[in-house]
């Protein structure tokens, strides 16, 4: 007799997981909406190429994807999924977005004079940008409490 494992359903996932699950598009939805800025400001300086700005789209668009997918699977209980999103969007994602503003504080600039020269686009994205790194780090936290761990550990 052939027997299969059954996987248990999406709503079978602890609070957590699905928590994650929401921060994970959050930070995508963040994620586009600072490339829509980043976008518009290169139209308005006319300091991005069309070759240059359809090659970032078109990056971006696969990171999004990729990233909404695999959620879908960390959600679903698969493990490499739950590693995937950790490493690949917690640690290296995370630091794509904090190296520049980190480069210019340990360069001796100032958070405040920042602020000051900053327009209305600048805040708006800074504001995202805050909102998006802070999705990841919660829902990385959240994909690694004992009720996630247990979780995971049960879907073998």
């Amino acid at each position: 007799m052939h027997t299969t494992a059954v996987r248990p359903t999406t709503s079978a996932a602890p609070r957590e997981v699905r928590g994650a699950y929401a921060l994970w598009l959050t930070a995508v939805g963040a994620g586009a909406f600072e490339t829509v800025l980043a976008v518009g400001r290169m139209a308005l300086d006319g300091t991005g190429s069309a070759g240059e700005i359809g090659t970032g789209l078109a990056v971006r668009l696969l990171v999004f994807t990729a990233a909404v997918l695999v959620a879908l699977r960390m959600r679903g209980g698969a493990r490499w999924a739950r590693t995937a999103l950790a490493v690949g969007l917690g640690v290296l994602g995370t630091a794509s977005m904090v190296v520049q503003p980190l480069g210019y504080l340990l360069d001796g600039g100032s958070a405040v004079e920042a602020l000051a020269r900053a327009d209305a686009l600048d805040r708006l994205f800074g504001a995202s940008r805050a909102l998006h790194v802070g999705a990841v780090l919660t829902a990385v936290a959240l994909m690694f409490r004992p009720t996630s761990n247990a979780y995971f550990r049960g879907l073998r």
